[in-house]
């Protein structure tokens, strides 16, 4: 196809009327994950998207690894099958939303303000739908990609992917045959510099993940009496000094390179051991980058005791750590430290960190589809704070990006949209992925 500007448009007209509805209809789809596989599931959302495939002359699969985790697979072929394959994977579960807090309902998909809100608008179900309606156009249209490419809508990515990405790598990797790169969320969103200057943040790397409990055994007694062996006095002790404890600065390749780029588009230098003043002027992505620059470790849960008057005799916390990429040993040393000796540690959920270049053909096409859309746009390289399904697909030696492209105004906080309160994304913000997403699919 065409890559001018009036080609595109006329291809990919249909795909940006549709990716709006297409969006709508998943967020109106409440797959919410408590974790411990409880919720409603995905399969709903599975059977949705195998429809939507099927309808353009796509074979989906659904498959299940229990009753209602369903994640939905199809493959494109490609121009020439002979080469390398390409995955784009997203997921479809997202995590609970309480109504009474959101200004609209998390499950409706209202458009207000030139926005989709609703529970899932950025994580994931935009990239879902943009996926979609490029696919769904491009079948309509009889326009093969160079490479075959492997679609998958995953389960259970909100809960570490046991049930979704983990068991199609463990159980079905011949799904995944001939695929050697990926695309996936939480990259490709803009920053906003100046008017002559917008980045978009690609993801490269992204730190590794301890979900943790922590124990400690005390003296259980009566709340009337006092007690100098208090588990929940001991455990609340230890969590107040881990939650206040700030890790060392340690700059990787990743974050090296993306500092490079911002010191660059700002015109100053910048001191990676004193970036206060340089995130603060980061606006609605400063939350991401700042926690790249140090390892993390999140008290989320506490739990003792079943009575006023009763002194347990064990409380626990639960903690979200994160390390960065070849700093896991001093991350766990540090942790048992600060902890100290009265508490126990085992992990709930753990997984690498990871990783790779910004180089190399898949990236010059990132580059090159978002110009085409943006004339202001710099792709650069930047680290994610959280985790992906990319950690699963890594083990399939599966190069994995985060490229999930979206303009965004300066003045939204994306960081809170994630996992926040009143998550939306913006209308004009899912078309402009899709043209770019259109492009990309040509050229990667």
């Amino acid at each position: 196809m065409s890559v001018d500007n009036a080609g595109t448009a006329a291809s990919t007209g249909s795909a940006q009327d549709e990716v709006v509805e297409l969006c709508r209809d998943l967020i109106r789809i409440d797959t919410s994950n408590y974790g411990n596989n409880e919720g409603p599931g995905e399969r709903a959302a599975a059977e949705y998207v195998a429809e939507k495939l099927a309808e353009v002359g796509l074979d989906p699969q659904i498959i299940e690894s229990r009753p209602g985790r369903a994640s939905t697979m199809a493959r494109i072929e490609g121009e020439d099958p002979s080469r390398p394959a390409l995955l784009i994977h997203g997921h479809t579960d997202v995590v609970p939303a309480n109504a009474d807090d959101w200004t609209h309902d998390p499950f409706s998909g209202e458009i207000v303000d030139g926005c989709v809100w609703g529970r899932g608008a950025v994580d994931m179900k935009d990239m879902d739908a943009m996926t979609l309606a490029v696919v769904r156009d491009r079948m309509r249209t009889g326009r093969k990609p160079p490479r075959d490419v492997v679609l998958a809508f995953l389960a259970d990515e909100e809960a570490g992917g046991v049930y979704g990405a983990r068991h199609l790598v463990d159980h079905h990797a011949d799904l995944f045959e001939g695929v050697t790169e990926a695309i996936g969320e939480v990259g490709g969103f803009s920053f906003t510099v100046n008017e002559n200057l917008r980045l978009y943040l690609v993801e490269t790397a992204q730190k590794g993940m301890h979900w943790m409990r922590l124990t400690v055994d005390g003296t259980a007694g009566h709340g009337s009496m006092t007690n100098s062996d208090n588990a929940i006095t001991e455990l609340c002790e230890a969590v107040g000094r881990l939650g206040r404890h700030k890790f060392p600065v340690r700059v990787t390749k990743t974050v090296r390179s993306f500092l490079d780029e911002l010191s660059d588009a700002l015109g100053i230098q910048l001191d990676p051991e004193d970036m206060d003043e340089t995130i603060a002027k980061l606006g609605g992505i400063a939350k991401i980058i700042g926690a790249t620059l140090q390892n993390t470790a999140a008290p989320t849960q506490l739990g003792a005791g079943y009575k006023v008057n009763v002194i347990p005799g064990q409380a626990t916390a639960h903690v979200d750590g994160r390390f960065l990429p070849g700093y896991e040993e001093e991350f766990l040393a540090d942790l048992d430290r600060v902890l100290g000796p009265r508490v126990r540690r085992e992990d709930v959920h753990a997984d690498k960190a990871l990783e790779t270049t910004f180089d190399g053909a898949l990236v010059e096409a990132m580059q090159s589809s978002l110009s085409a859309e943006d004339p202001i746009a710099r792709a650069v390289p930047y680290m994610l704070s959280g985790g992906t399904d990319a950690k699963s697909f890594d083990d399939l030696g599966i190069r994995c990006f985060g490229f999930a492209p979206l303009k965004l105004p300066q003045e939204l906080d994306f960081a809170g949209m994630f996992h926040g309160v009143d998550e939306r994304v913006p209308v004009d913000g899912l078309q402009f992925g899709v043209r770019v997403l259109d492009r990309f699919l040509d050229q990667a």
